[in-house]
């Protein structure tokens, strides 16, 4: 995948926006926001646009609905009364709205696919989509989801689970995602002690000049699996023109795929060690 191809959103779920950070997102092309309707309790979508304010038009905003005060929910009317809410506290309509970790209720899936085409078709929003952390559960309902989302987004990154890649790739393709977009790249912490055992740098083409580990991190996580976009999370401008200069560096193919054969071979020999244990149980 080329550079121009991939793109990094401005995560808000572990920090709301400040000003400083959106107006280095757009000084350095970071032009998509990744939000939702329960994040900053309940509060995310009215602090955005105050503290975004005029900049706001000058973004793609993509949020998520499923989440409630109550709890986990797809009921249609509470999706629906979601997105009308989010428009309003917004100012505007989002470019994007998304079923929120429908694995909860994989039987609700199906009607909650049919809300957001609604939704759309009712000019509340401008595309939809899924939004999934464990996509394992939702392969055996995909085929009763008639509508074809645009957008299917999944974990991505060396620290997913080869299952879990594998069933994100599977999901994608059977419930017809127009693309897929990537999320928590990093696991939720960059600076975890995990990642200094491992040289990132190792899954890139090389002759790229000098690359942080940070930012082959992210490289490689365009490439694991293949998504052309990434939310990623920041407080600070100078960490945010970091990232987004890995949207340039290009992960090499063959030691993508060689990686993935490895966790493939892997997560066999488990499910051949887990039967065995049961058999002899």
């Amino acid at each position: 995948m080329r550079g121009a191809d991939r793109r990094i959103a401005l995560g808000l779920y572990r920090a709301g926006p400040t000003r400083p950070v959106l107006e280095r997102a757009l000084e350095v092309g970071v032009t998509a926001l990744d939000t939702a309707y329960n994040y900053g309790r309940f509060e995310g979508h009215r602090t955005l646009a105050t503290t975004a304010d005029d900049l706001l038009p000058r973004f793609e905003v993509a949020t998520k609905v499923g989440y409630f005060p109550n709890g986990h929910s797809l009921a249609p009317g509470r999706l629906r009364a979601a997105v009308e809410e989010t428009a309003q506290a917004l100012g505007r309509v989002p470019d994007t709205v998304l079923v929120h970790n429908p694995e909860h209720d994989p039987a609700g899936l199906a009607a909650a696919c049919e809300a957001l085409t609604a939704c759309q078709a009712d000019g509340l929003c401008r595309a939809w989509g899924i939004t999934t952390w464990n996509p394992l559960p939702l392969l055996r309902v995909a085929a009763e989801a008639q509508a074809r989302p645009d957008v299917v987004m999944v974990r991505a990154g060396l620290a997913v689970p080869g299952p879990v890649l594998d069933a994100a790739e599977h999901f994608a393709q059977s419930i017809r995602a127009g693309e897929v977009w990537g999320m928590a790249p990093f696991a939720g912490n960059p600076s975890d002690p995990v990642w200094s055992g491992l040289d990132t740098r190792l899954f890139l083409e090389p002759g790229q000049g000098p690359v942080s580990s940070v930012q082959a991190r992210l490289a490689a996580a365009f490439a694991v699996p293949t998504v052309s976009r990434i939310a990623v999370g920041t407080t600070r401008p100078d960490h945010l023109t970091e990232l987004a200069a890995a949207t340039r560096i290009a992960a090499s193919a063959e030691t993508v795929h060689a990686y993935r054969a490895l966790l493939r071979e892997r997560a066999g020999a488990r499910g051949k060690e887990a039967a065995r244990a049961a058999h002899h149980g």
